[in-house]
């Protein structure tokens, strides 16, 4: 007579249809706490055994849920409340910048934790003395058959029935499984000390292994090449030059390509003589002339050109565009005067492109005819 303690009695089958069967006729049955074991998923086999929905998905929802309100809710008081930033004119609270950061932090909550959850409370790890380990039957169900368990503790378990309900589905195999005598006591192996001492060598050996790499191997020629490459690095020292200074100067004559220098750089009657504006005043380019005027220029010159800076006297005020002398002035010299600056103006010259400087010419040309309007122009 076996003194061990009955966990349930297997059954092996060869094919996907007998295993599809025997848990339809299982689950008529009545018969609740069973499983089936099969080396490739089957298609339709929980629909033959009646499984109810995981509730594994309302876990991965409250924590998404949870992610997402965490990460809201941090970035609102860091950002809104303990130190509130107001960048470019945005709103304290700009959900629209928040959302990315928000939608990473639920789908790592989710993810991570639904993980966890299933391992250790739907899989009670570490627990790993399953009876049906370290089995015959387990290693079957692993590689070519089709098993099914019938668990002693079901209501209406009884030995001899089930063993002849296996033989009557045909069953290739029929087998007793029987408590570990660990799993009745309870006794997890995961805190055996060989298991706790296998851990603590497998941690040094890790270790030991990432920090040569990282400190010492990667250091080592060859794997070294791109650290310590032939290159003259910025603000270095190199004695290739003898004055030893490792940035050269350009050439002198030489230009970069797609780059042409301003050849008038101090000769504004000489831009003014020779310059002349080739885009032509459409629509189009009023409209960028515009655009860029108001960007660029407005804050001192004011939006009709007539000096009124609406900096409020930080700076000297500008003379308007609208003077007798600027109106005068070619469009090359006003050109001239955005590219290189005057007086206090700086140079625009690398916050726009030539067309956005003769753009931003003809609508001053513009703005002076509204402002200065003939009686022709108002026929």
């Amino acid at each position: 007579m076996n003194d061990k303690k009955l966990y349930s009695i297997t059954a092996l089958f060869n094919t996907p249809d007998e295993i599809s069967k025997a848990a339809e006729v299982i689950t008529n049955e009545g018969y609740q706490k069973y499983d089936v074991n099969t080396p490739y998923p089957v298609h339709g086999l929980s629909t033959k055994m009646k499984l109810k929905p995981s509730t594994l998905g309302y876990f991965a929802l409250v924590l998404g849920l949870s992610g997402a309100a965490i990460a809201l809710l941090f970035m609102y008081w860091s950002m809104s409340i303990d130190y509130p930033m107001i960048i470019g004119g945005k709103p304290f609270f700009a959900l629209p910048a928040f959302i990315p950061v928000t939608f990473e932090v639920t789908v790592l909550m989710a993810s991570v934790g639904t993980v966890l959850i299933m391992l250790f409370f739907f899989f009670k790890l570490p627990n790993n003395s399953h009876p049906l380990h370290d089995t015959d039957y387990m290693r079957k169900v692993s590689n070519d058959k089709f098993g099914v368990s019938i668990e002693a503790k079901d209501p209406k378990f009884d030995a001899e029935k089930v063993k002849q309900l296996f033989s009557d589905l045909g069953a290739e195999q029929i087998e007793e499984i029987y408590y570990d005598e660990d799993e009745i006591n309870h006794k997890n192996k995961v805190f055996e000390p060989r298991f706790i001492a296998f851990l603590f060598v497998v941690a040094i050996i890790v270790a030991g292994g990432t920090y040569f790499m990282l400190n010492k191997l990667l250091f080592m020629s060859p794997f070294n090449f791109m650290m310590e490459q032939h290159r003259i690095d910025p603000q270095s020292k190199e004695t290739l030059f003898a004055d030893g200074f490792g940035m050269r100067p350009p050439v002198e004559g030489t230009v970069a390509r797609g780059f042409m220098p301003y050849l008038y750089q101090e000769e504004p009657e000489k831009a003014e003589m020779l310059l002349s504006n080739p885009l032509f005043a459409t629509e189009e380019n009023l409209k960028l002339g515009q655009k860029k005027y108001n960007t660029f220029c407005s804050p001192c010159h004011g939006y009709f050109g007539k000096g009124d800076s609406r900096l409020n006297g930080q700076f000297p005020n500008p003379p308007s565009l609208h003077s007798e002398k600027i109106i005068q002035w070619q469009d090359g010299r006003i050109y001239h005067v955005i590219n290189v600056g005057q007086n206090i103006m700086p140079s625009y010259s690398k916050q726009l492109t030539e067309n956005e400087k003769w753009a931003i010419v003809l609508y001053i040309r513009a703005l002076q005819r509204a402002l200065n309007a003939k009686e022709e122009d108002l026929k």
